[in-house]
């Protein structure tokens, strides 16, 4: 891991606090922008920034929708949800996912709208006003990015990413009512809808990338082969362990499950082989904390108890 980068946090409440304190910030600049592209806007007569106001404001509700997404996630489990509420931050990736989706494809059509305007010369040039106020969101909305995807990281949090790249979005959107309006102000105003047409795309891909990310966490997709090979190098160098005889990791939301089958000495006492389960269990959770559950399997290390898929065994659960 790069040394500059902050280690993962795999506590609960500790990633919950970061996650609300990097919201709350979003959410105050957010409203911050959204007020000041929609004044400057309509002072400096600029429909490219009045347009970058509203995707502020928008910008707002999906800061909410990530506290409660987290908030809702964060809860303990019970007996309706004897697995937890991880998986709602899936959700709340999902719908940010989609936010961001139509975001693209409205400034995708105001793109296609206003090529049609400047070919023929009815696009107003704005004002200064809207210049200086668009360099300002780059720089703020970029920061911001850099915050958030930061925090993201550490937390292993789905919606927070989405968040982060929400950000990005919108640094690249006013990139592109920069461009447009230094374009217009040079006497080139189809610059700006050329620059919206790009700025689509590269939202599109972000959009299906954080969609993609979110579908994974939700129909039990496989661990990274990192994590899937940590897991193997812990199950073999536990003492008493003699074989590895099958694997299975899925991931919940921001945590993931593993089963584990392991091969033991078949003339083992079971309070011996429950002690060979219970120290990998162990080792698994606390040397990989994104690990919420482990389950170990013990086999006979015998012929005939391979590749039996768990029938006519007990669970060895910890």
């Amino acid at each position: 891991m790069n040394k500059a980068q902050a280690a993962p946090i795999y506590d609960a409440d500790e990633s919950k606090r970061l996650i609300m304190r990097v919201s709350w910030v979003s959410l105050w600049l957010n409203a911050a922008l959204a007020v000041g592209k929609l004044l400057a806007g309509m002072l400096a007569s600029s429909g490219a920034l009045i347009s970058d106001g509203v995707h502020s404001v928008s910008d707002v509700f999906s800061s909410v929708l990530v506290m409660f997404g987290i908030n809702m996630a964060a809860k303990a489990e019970d007996d309706d949800h004897p697995y937890g509420h991880e998986r709602l931050e899936c959700v709340t990736a999902l719908v940010l996912a989609l936010l961001l989706l139509g975001t693209a494809l409205g400034i995708g059509w105001q793109g296609i709208c206003s090529i049609s305007l400047a070919l023929q010369g009815q696009l107003a040039v704005p004002g200064k006003l809207a210049l200086l106020v668009s360099a300002l969101a780059i720089l703020v909305k970029e920061g911001m990015f850099h915050y958030t995807r930061r925090a993201a990281v550490r937390t292993n949090s789905g919606a927070l990413l989405a968040g982060a790249w929400d950000n990005r979005s919108d640094a690249l959107a006013s990139l592109g009512g920069l461009v447009g309006i230094l374009g217009a102000r040079l006497g080139l105003p189809v610059l700006d809808p050329i620059a919206a047409l790009i700025i689509c795309l590269l939202i599109l891909k972000v959009a299906y990338d954080i969609m993609q990310d979110a579908l994974d966490k939700m129909v039990d997709h496989a661990c990274d082969d990192e994590v899937v090979e940590q897991i193997r190098q812990l199950a073999v160098s536990t003492d008493g362990v003699q074989t590895l005889d099958d694997l299975k990791t899925r991931r919940f939301g921001s945590k993931s499950y593993v089963d584990i089958e392991i091969g033991v000495d078949p003339t083992l006492s079971v309070v011996r082989a429950h002690d060979i389960a219970h120290a990998l269990h162990d080792r698994i959770e606390q040397e990989l904390p994104q690990v919420k559950h482990c389950m170990v399997h013990i086999n006979p290390n015998l012929p005939q108890y391979k590749g039996h898929n768990n029938q006519g065994h007990n669970n060895q659960e910890n």
